[in-house]
């Protein structure tokens, strides 16, 4: 048994230092850390590395699909855009060519009419209105068959479908034209 002390030393036992402070044990500390950190690097090189790789490699992968995906839609909603407003923009000429070319073709019929209304009695200016009043809803009905001929050409662009005549007639009549 061993003796009891009185002070507030801690009794030692051998050397008195600590374990891995202790010069006399380095080597064989030395060896198992080179053991210890080949076999740590091991498994991570053979087992993590590559899952680690792979894994980085389809996330770069899949970005680099995805905006590679983002650009074609982009470009194609540019083009569809494009293609839209070109449409707009024909069905829109055409539109005022038409009204251009009736509104000479009348004109040429009124002043046509109001020649031979001054040399006429007001009978005959009677009878030029009348004309006049014709060419007019002659004109209002190839406007609105050229506005129902640029609706279905507009629907069929847009989204790929005929209209028939009849659906185009009632949606240029919807509109009030």
């Amino acid at each position: 048994m061993a003796e009891p002390t009185t002070g507030t030393q801690v009794p030692t036992q051998g050397g008195g230092a600590f374990p891995p402070f202790d010069t006399t044990t380095f080597p064989s500390q030395i060896f198992w850390l080179a053991i210890t950190f080949v076999v740590l690097f091991a498994i991570l090189s053979r087992f993590i590395g590559p899952k680690l790789g792979k894994t980085i490699g389809e996330r770069k992968g899949r970005v680099a699909n995805d905006l590679e995906a983002a650009g074609r839609h982009r470009s194609d909603a540019e083009a569809a855009l494009a293609a839209y407003q070109q449409a707009l923009a024909e069905a829109r000429a055409r539109a005022h060519a038409a009204s251009e070319e009736n509104r000479r073709q009348i004109e040429a019929e009124v002043e046509k009419a109001k020649a031979e209304a001054e040399g006429e009695a007001k009978a005959a200016a009677a009878r030029a209105e009348a004309a006049i009043a014709a060419t007019r809803a002659e004109a209002a009905r190839h406007v609105t068959k050229v506005a129902q001929d640029a609706a279905a050409a507009i629907v069929t662009r847009l989204i790929g479908e005929s209209v028939s005549a009849e659906e185009a007639e009632t949606a240029v009549r919807a509109t009030g034209a």
